[in-house]
This record gives C-alpha cells, structure tokens and sequence, in this order.
C-alpha cells in the first residue's frame, strides 16, 4: 500500500494539474521539485529517482531529503533503474558534486523510500487515478522507457510527459547531445516514438533561463530554511557556469523550465516539431534530431519550447520559495 495525504484542497472550479516526477537531483532538480510542492495548482503524487547526475542511491537519498526539508514526507517516493538501458552509467559529478546537491542545506531523509521500484510506483498511482496524470522527468528516461515496456496497458493513463532534455542546435555533453538524452539515449528514443504527447525543454531555451546574481541574492534574503538551501545550492552550481567559454551573466536553471511550463505555458514560446533520437552515431549518438521543415514526412511528436520570458520565470522561482 502507498501512504499519502490528499492536500491541496480546491476550490470549485479550481483546476489541478496532477504529476509524478522523475528526476535526478541535481541542484536544478531540486529547485523543480521546491516549484511543484509550492504550487497550489499541482499535486505531486509520487517522485521516482532517476540515475544520472549522481548514482542512483545519492540521487534518491537527495530528493528524500528535499521532501523532507519541503515537509512533504506524504509523498512517495521510489528508486529507479541502477543504469541505463544498454550502456554504463555516466555521473556529471564535476557539475553537481559528490553528494550530486553540493552546497545545500539539507536535512536527513525523515521518511523511508517505497518497497518497490520506480516503475512499479509510477504503475500503482497510474491505476489508482480516474485521470490521466503527467509526466514531468528532469534526469534520464530510463524509468520512463522501462514502465512503458513493462506496463503498455497504462500508457493511456498518461496525460502528457513534460521533460528537460535534448536540444536543436547543440548539446552540452557533446557538441550535439544533451547530458539527460546522452546518459540514455536507447530510453529517450522510445519515450519520444511512444505516441505520448511530449513538451520538451531542450538548452535551446533552458539556457535562456538564466538567473543572475543580483536575483540569487534576492533569495539569499529570503527568511526561510528553503531560501538558504537553494542560495547554497546556486553558489556551488554556479561554479561550473562561471567558466568564460560558457559566455552566460548568470546560471542556466534547466529542470525548473518543466514546472515553470505546466504552471504558465504564456511564458514560453514553442513549436510542434517531429522529434527522434540518434542511437548509432559516430559523433551524433544521443542528438535530439528535431525535423523543423518537415523533411521526414513523420507525425508532430513533440511541443519544442523555443524562448522564455526569462524575468518571469525566474520571478516564479522566487515566489515559489517564499511560499515556505
């Protein structure tokens, strides 16, 4: 049996937008998950924990302590995959450090994980709902593309999957593969073949969303224990952006465009494009192949987020910590 509370109560009329997220946490992670606890528009579900800018018990140990600092132990979670689906394992460890949240205040797990593995989870509160829920994945697919194999009776109990990953014109894994896509890229192409409806928030835009220092402070301000977790978490963070060859004024924060999106879908701009995944490229394995003029003559897969009010999204961020 799962254990957790119904909160959020509605008011009539009240839309509720209801997701499981499937991360990795990772500081951008972590500021995602802040953002959905937050919302009174969504209700978070369940959080199943991907392998990827740490290993998989650092990445599920981080979101418990996150919940747990979030006062939201309600929330079941559950571990996902131990690696990829085909090849090993790659941690960004030089980007997120050896706890993969360097620099946050956090306390220790207050609750225990599910007795059960991620796909199992997302497959129990699938059933469970009367209406299809979505998606919203910040790591690896691998969870996703797992249950999807395991489960295909309940892919229509998926409302839509939200994700961070990939983008059009570079990576920043290699010159052409983004880290999430790269670290798995068999997974993604099933996730985006799979006829869901897909929002991707590739670096195309995520590097638009950048927070600048002036605004860090503003939450450094903030007299709350999520304020200073987050402004510790951005100082260690921003250390990887502060390379010159990056060219950014601030920190690019990738996960959060996901839940940005689902909150204010006017912030962004985006597109309908044909989406697939390179698997066998020399140099291209792990490139989201986003077909703008039609030239493979294949069905619209995937909403591409394109631009972002970037003022705005960031004014989200620092409301949603307030809220704590």
């Amino acid at each position: 049996m799962l254990n957790y509370n119904s909160q959020n109560i509605l008011k009539e009329g009240f839309l509720l937008e209801k997701i499981i997220m499937d991360c990795d946490p990772g500081q951008d992670d972590a500021i995602a998950l802040i953002m959905a606890a937050a919302a009174s528009e969504l209700k978070l579900l369940a959080v199943t924990t991907s392998a990827g800018n740490q290993t998989p018990d650092k990445t599920l140990n981080n979101a418990m302590r996150v919940l747990t600092l979030l006062n939201r132990s309600d929330v079941p979670v559950a571990s996902g995959n131990q690696k990829p689906l085909l090849q090993e394992l790659i941690i960004a460890d030089d980007v997120h450090g050896k706890t993969g949240l360097d620099g946050a205040i956090l306390p220790d797990p207050g609750f225990a994980p599910q007795k059960m593995p991620a796909v199992q989870l997302i497959a129990e509160v699938l059933k469970r709902e009367k209406k299809p829920v979505t998606l919203v994945v910040t790591g690896p697919m691998t969870n996703i593309a797992l249950f999807l194999q395991i489960y295909p009776q309940l892919k229509t109990k998926i409302k839509q999957i939200v994700c961070m990953g990939g983008g059009m014109n570079y990576g920043n894994f290699t010159p052409v593969s983004e880290f999430n896509i790269a670290v798995d890229p068999e997974a993604a192409k099933i996730v985006f073949n799979a006829g869901i409806p897909l929002v991707m928030a590739g670096l195309d835009v995520t590097y638009q969303a950048q927070i600048y220092p002036a605004e860090i402070d503003r939450i450094r301000k903030i007299d709350n224990a999520v304020a200073r977790s987050v402004a510790g978490q951005l100082d260690f963070y921003g250390t990887f952006y502060e390379q010159e060859k990056w060219g950014f004024k601030g920190i690019p924060l990738h996960d959060p465009c996901t839940i940005a999106w689902l909150l204010h879908p006017e912030y962004f701009e985006e597109q309908r494009w044909h989406v697939d995944v390179e698997t066998r490229g020399e140099l291209t394995r792990g490139q989201t192949v986003v077909d703008r003029w039609d030239l493979l003559h294949k069905p619209q897969n995937t909403s591409v987020l394109t631009k972002v009010d970037r003022t705005s999204f960031v004014e989200l961020i620092v409301e949603s910590i307030k809220k704590f």
